[in-house]
């Protein structure tokens, strides 16, 4: 009786283990890591996977690719502040609805500047391809935020789980 016992809590007690193990990336073993897009060899999203670049179309990519992260990331800095800014305000014990309002749309202007910014860095990436290698990066630009599920727009990195009031 006592070993069925000892076998069923060591059983269980082995079970639990299994499944609060987490993978590689540190997030827990489950189906959210496998609607994230996979990275390419070269470390870089699909975006040009499967469009057969030439060297100098990967290398033009990469320098727009690293041109546009270096005008979103200040952007994205002070839509970190604001959110931040925006939760001092929400919770203060005396709440200022038009400072909230004020920060709101302060947030709104630093998503769209950054929605330009990304959608003038596809308009660069898609100028340099050829009509072939074009259709198939509008498909796969098409696909791109059906992968994300209920997430939202896929590209902006200060997009992605935006909470509006947050």
């Amino acid at each position: 009786m006592k070993a069925k016992i000892l076998s069923l809590v060591l059983l269980m007690g082995l079970s639990v283990a299994v499944f609060a193990q987490k993978t590689e990336n540190g997030s827990k073993n489950s189906m959210r890591g496998q609607d994230r897009p996979m990275m390419m060899k070269d470390g870089n999203r699909g975006s040009s996977d499967g469009l057969n670049l030439t060297d100098a179309q990967k290398d033009a990519f990469k320098e727009n690719r690293l041109a546009m992260q270096k005008q979103i990331q200040p952007l994205h800095n002070e839509l970190g502040e604001a959110k931040a800014h925006q939760k001092t305000l929400v919770t203060a014990e005396k709440t200022d609805l038009s400072a909230i309002n004020k920060n709101i749309e302060k947030m709104g202007a630093l998503r769209v500047e950054m929605a330009k910014i990304q959608a003038k860095h596809h308009l660069d990436m898609r100028a340099q391809l050829t009509d072939d290698q074009r259709l198939k990066f509008d498909l796969k630009k098409g696909r791109m935020g059906h992968e994300n599920g209920s997430k939202g727009m896929k590209q902006g990195r200060g997009m992605r789980g935006a909470h509006p009031m947050i």
